[in-house]
């Protein structure tokens, strides 16, 4: 683990040191991906302005031309996802003193993401997916309690083998903002646990495939074997790998959230038990998950079609 570093209180900063000093402020497990996210964002403003800047000298319309020239041509949800870390540091920034309220952004507006109505996979889709003889016990595992549970992928990576309770099917996880919560898988995740972890007492659930070669913090490492716990990253990169060849093709971990609430939705499930499964603490964004599949909808309406010949 890196040494931290506190900066001395000063009336100045370079944008070096103004970075890391923000940076620091999100070091806490429940913000890593953000930090991940907003770290890149910066240091992309370090390496066009330079790291000895002082933020107070940065322009408006400079940094309006950087960004569009940076993150123009991506899609919303990178560019509104940059821009939040770009507005996020300059707020704290300001209140250090290190700028004056001068909005570095006001000219860079948040862009209407567009919504997509076909992130959910079918029944079929998930199926044959999750039961591939092409697949390791780690990855079959993991795609089916994501599937199954319905967590954010970073959740249950963040899984340790304690956190677990096999007889009951469930497992405390930290959800996004920090919150303890509870997920429960069903039976085929249940079996495919006691292969998974071998007997393994402790230590991350999912790990990598070598030993670690490089320094992680004690509770990241399994001490047995030596190995990792496996990155967002990866597990990302070995799910688009392994989904390049199908229609509609990469999928993204994230699509079996979703498709699991959709499901879930066409079954019937409340409003309550959505978020409860879920995680969300708002209507509005489960809104855009549990929506009925085309496929619902078509034998929805061949069940209720007045025109439908009988038997």
């Amino acid at each position: 683990m890196g040494t931290v570093h506190a900066l001395r209180q000063a009336d100045t900063a370079t944008i070096a040191e103004a970075a890391t000093a923000f940076l620091f402020t999100l070091d806490h497990p429940e913000t890593q991906g953000t930090r991940r996210v907003y770290a890149s964002t910066l240091r992309a403003l370090r390496a066009e302005f330079g790291d000895t800047t002082d933020p107070a000298e940065l322009a408006p319309g400079a940094v309006a031309a950087w960004f569009s020239a940076k993150w123009g041509q991506s899609a919303p949800a990178t560019w509104n996802r940059n821009l939040d870390g770009l507005r996020s540091a300059q707020r704290y920034w300001q209140d250090q003193g290190w700028m004056t309220v001068i909005d570095l952004t006001a000219a860079i507006r948040r862009r209407q993401r567009r919504v997509d109505r076909s992130c959910a996979l079918s029944r079929r889709e998930i199926e044959r997916l999750l039961t591939r003889d092409d697949i390791s016990i780690r990855e079959r595992t993991l795609w089916r309690m994501l599937y199954e549970s319905a967590a954010r992928s970073a959740e249950v990576l963040r899984l340790d083998v304690e956190d677990l309770d096999l007889a009951n099917r469930r497992a405390k996880v930290t959800r996004k903002g920090g919150a303890v919560d509870v997920i429960v898988w069903q039976t085929k995740t249940a079996m495919l646990l006691p292969r998974l972890l071998k007997g393994r007492k402790s230590g991350p659930v999912f790990l990598t495939d070598r030993r670690s070669r490089v320094e992680l913090p004690p509770g990241d490492i399994d001490r047995a074997s030596g190995k990792a716990r496996l990155s967002y990253r990866r597990a990302a990169e070995i799910f688009e790998e392994a989904t390049d060849g199908e229609q509609g093709g990469p999928w993204t971990l994230h699509q079996l959230r979703h498709s699991a609430l959709t499901h879930d939705a066409e079954n019937g499930a409340s409003t309550p038990m959505l978020m409860a499964k879920s995680g969300h603490t708002s209507v509005a964004s489960l809104a855009r998950y549990a929506r009925p599949s085309s496929e619902a909808l078509q034998r929805w309406q061949e069940q209720n079609d007045p025109g439908r010949r009988r038997p």
